[in-house]
């Protein structure tokens, strides 16, 4: 009898662990790498100055991924990256353009260089 609640207590302790240590399961489990939108090299950002078309930034950078939805003189390009378990990285790359679709300014939210 003594020995059916020992089994009983061990099976409950043993639930319980696996129970609480979920974060060990975490890195046991294959979780996929996730990269989403424009991909942003230094190099090519480096490429682009104001004063350039959008048809010289397209080259360059290819299709921004979202663009302001009346008038479209301003471009999005995003780059989010999830790496197994770790945070979710993401830069933006932010492109103005004038009226004659000249770029005049550029904002990068993560100094990409």
């Amino acid at each position: 009898m003594l020995s059916k609640y020992c089994k009983l207590l061990f099976l409950i302790v043993v639930f319980i662990q696996v129970i609480t240590s979920c974060s060990i399961f975490e890195r046991i489990v294959y979780i996929p790498n996730i990269s989403q939108g424009n991909y942003l090299s230094f190099n090519d950002i480096a490429k682009i100055q104001k004063g350039m078309t959008k048809q010289q930034v397209i080259y360059i950078l290819g299709t921004p991924v979202f663009k302001e939805l009346f008038g479209q003189h301003i471009w999005y390009y995003i780059f989010r990256q999830h790496i197994g378990s770790k945070k979710v990285k993401q830069q933006t790359l932010i492109l103005f353009f004038n009226q004659n679709d000249i770029l005049i300014s550029i904002k990068n939210n993560n100094n990409l260089r």
